[in-house]
């Protein structure tokens, strides 16, 4: 069975909105950092599918309402008023957080506070998403072939790569569609690139042709792909949603947040970037270990709590009301 989502397509009141624009800072937030997927948030947050109706409502029936100057209309199609929130939202946190992020990414102690608690968030997402597969044979299959195609992605050592405008732009469309695919990161696919220090320069310096030619790829990658994953969506939802929470699942080995670094180079800038990671077992005498802990209770109870209040249908929450 589907899950329901409150049709947040034409919002009305304040509450609305705010929750639109929360809902769209923690997926800029979320896309800031490489290994965490925006997607998981809109999946999270409950507002996927009806993000995925809007991106597909850009086709030719919208460009003759456009033509027409029928703009009422057109502003009902396209659902205008969900994404201006939505993306007003995630434009706040991309320019507010991303320094914030780049120099908490830069320090290992800020950095394994950072990712436990998207680590949290992750695992509850796997929890309470999985809840809502119908698992039978062929969707553990889907499920196994999407923790491995995430695994194998999130492990390839990222690139050096040249900035031109076709690179650019590629690099935008890959990103973008990773962004939307719960549990891959648009950020390490920009990452793998070697587009990710300089795109988040960029920004932080409001260097406007470089993020001009990366959003430009975006669009188009977004209204292409939103087409295929919607497309999947209504005709084989069980499938689809187990291979999205396959993707979170195999996504988890990225955002653990205890590793050593193998491999490393110098950026750009010549600061230190590490390229191969391996996981390693927390040390308990650590000074980061439990706030880190803490943060990861919290992210995994975040998640939950929301899933609850939106569904009533949480099996963490329903486990402990019996």
């Amino acid at each position: 069975m589907k899950p329901t989502e409150t049709d947040l397509s034409q919002p009305r009141t304040f509450s609305e909105y705010l929750r639109l624009f929360l809902t769209g800072f923690a997926m800029g937030a979320a896309d800031i950092v490489p290994g965490v997927s925006g997607g998981t948030m809109a999946f999270i947050l409950g507002v996927y599918q009806t993000l995925l109706d809007a991106i597909k409502s850009f086709n030719v029936r919208a460009l003759q309402l456009a033509l027409s100057l029928k703009f009422s209309q057109l502003f009902a199609h396209i659902s205008l008023r969900f994404l201006l929130a939505l993306g007003l939202g995630l434009v706040t946190a991309v320019l507010l957080l991303s320094s914030f992020l780049s120099a908490t990414l830069d320090d290992e102690s800020g950095r394994v506070l950072l990712f436990s608690f998207f680590f949290g968030l992750v695992l509850a997402s796997i929890l309470s998403i999985g809840a809502k597969v119908s698992w039978k044979a062929s969707s553990a299959l889907s499920f196994a072939l999407g923790a491995a195609v995430a695994f194998v992605i999130v492990n390839i050592v990222p690139a050096q790569a040249d900035h031109s405008p076709a690179m650019l732009f590629i690099s935008g469309m890959i990103a973008i569609t990773a962004m939307i695919l719960p549990g891959i990161s648009g950020s390490f696919m920009l990452l793998i690139l070697g587009q990710y220090d300089y795109v988040l320069t960029a920004v932080s310096e409001r260097d406007l042709p470089p993020v001009l030619i990366v959003g430009l790829g975006a669009v188009v990658g977004i209204i292409a792909f939103s087409r295929i994953l919607s497309y999947l969506l209504a005709h084989y939802y069980n499938l689809t949603v187990a291979l999205l929470v396959g993707f979170m699942a195999g996504s988890l080995w990225k955002i653990y947040p205890w590793k050593d670094c193998l491999e490393s180079d110098l950026d750009r800038h010549g600061d230190f970037r590490c390229l191969l990671e391996a996981n390693v077992a927390p040390n308990p005498g650590d000074d980061t270990f439990v706030p880190a802990v803490l943060l990861l209770l919290a992210g995994f109870v975040l998640v939950n709590a929301l899933d609850h209040v939106q569904t009533r249908a949480n099996p963490l929450f329903r486990l402990f009301s019996r």
